[in-house]
């Protein structure tokens, strides 16, 4: 249940660019970009750290709790900035969530950070799969998980910080594609990974072109596609205790 919606890094991304529309507004979409980061390493830090407050440390009820509350309040932050500095619409047409207005320019700034961090997720594959299985086996084998958390930590700061620059605000895609993939390839992430981008990225394809279709000539927001299927699958999950399709 680990989706960056449910952990803070996109309502975090999201008051972050708020934040940089209202005290920079001529900021270009690189350093948007960087505040994207910022915002996601923000709230996924102030979700982490308010579950592990109580004794017994973080177990992942208390992060879905803490992620969800977080989330909440990120979210009513950036309604805050939008209705007070009169930038709402500024504001809604990143947070929104779709592809329209996606430029080439943007794509040229957010690739390289792209492939940089599917790389070094790729390289790091194999320790996040026995760390998968279990921290004391990881251990065992001569594992540093806390250098191994840090590195994950931050590739999934730039992940969610460029989708949330580029795209806004996709609740539930990084929630039903992992579970799907790993169905099919099992839990080697070595596999997982880069068939999560390609089914990913291909989901995203159909769900655009779905709500450029379903009532044209007008164009139905993709996040309302995404949602629709997304939350069924949502609460399947969490039916099955958090393993519908592990």
């Amino acid at each position: 249940m680990a989706d960056p919606g449910l952990l803070g890094l996109t309502a975090g991304a999201n008051a972050a660019l708020a934040l940089t529309i209202v005290l920079i507004p001529s900021a270009n979409y690189f350093w948007i970009t960087i505040a994207c980061f910022i915002g996601a390493a923000l709230g996924m830090v102030l979700v982490i750290g308010i579950g592990s407050i109580r004794r017994g440390g973080l177990s992942p009820f208390r992060l879905v709790l803490a992620g969800a509350a977080i989330s909440a309040f990120l979210h009513a932050i950036t309604e805050w900035i939008g209705l007070y500095f009169m930038i709402s619409k500024d504001v809604s047409m990143w947070t929104a969530g779709g592809l329209i207005g996606t430029t080439w320019g943007q794509l040229q700034i957010i690739v390289p950070f792209i492939l940089i961090s599917i790389t070094f997720a790729l390289l790091l594959a194999r320790q996040l799969t026995i760390l998968s299985l279990n921290e004391e086996v990881a251990i065992g084998l001569g594992q540093n998980i806390t250098r191994v958390k840090y590195m994950l930590f931050l590739i999934i700061v730039l992940l969610a910080g460029t989708s949330v620059a580029l795209v806004g605000n996709l609740a539930f895609v990084g929630l039903m594609i992992p579970h799907i993939v790993r169905r099919v390839t099992g839990t080697d992430y070595r596999f997982v990974l880069p068939m999560s981008a390609i089914l990913g990225g291909t989901f995203m394809l159909l769900a655009d072109t779905l709500a450029r279709t379903i009532n044209a000539p007008f164009e139905t927001p993709v996040v309302a596609i995404v949602s629709i299927l997304g939350l069924p699958f949502f609460l399947l999950i969490v039916q099955k205790g958090g393993r519908a399709f592990v």
